[in-house]
């Protein structure tokens, strides 16, 4: 079985910190914190004046890792027990079902949570249905 270690200091301040970008970028721009829109609406045909905001909200999901090790001097261990085609497909997967559910995590659980929204409700219960059944399968008939 996998450990995890529990870190409820740092998970209390991401979370916050993940709640008061959502809560800024509403009051702000009046726009939901769904990081799968943003980054898609990088491409064409999305072409109006957010494209440098959506360009730095992507750039500092990339750029994160890097604050962490300047920081730290060091980035946290991962353990990724996959290869590179289980990854391409459970990346192509997770795209398609966020496409297909009209948002991710942090536009359904975060934001969609937040203002009581029922779809947002009924897409965060089947993501988490399918992360939990995912890692099941995963762990007991590999």
């Amino acid at each position: 079985m996998v450990s995890t270690s529990f870190t409820p200091i740092a998970s209390l301040v991401g979370g916050a910190l993940i709640g008061l970008s959502a809560v800024l970028l509403m009051w702000a721009n009046g726009r939901i914190a769904g990081v799968s829109g943003i980054a898609a609406r990088l491409f064409p045909p999305y072409e109006d004046g957010e494209f440098a905001g959506r360009l730095a909200l992507v750039a500092g999901l990339v750029a994160a890792p890097m604050l962490v090790l300047f920081v730290t001097g060091s980035l946290p261990a991962q353990t990724i027990a996959a290869g590179p085609a289980v990854l391409i497909v459970g990346g192509l997967l997770t795209g398609f079902g966020s496409v297909w559910g009209s948002g991710c995590t942090s536009g359904h659980g975060v934001c969609g949570l937040s203002r009581l929204s029922a779809r947002s409700l009924v897409a965060t219960i089947t993501f988490m249905a399918t992360g939990v059944a995912t890692v099941f399968v995963m762990r007991h008939w590999t």
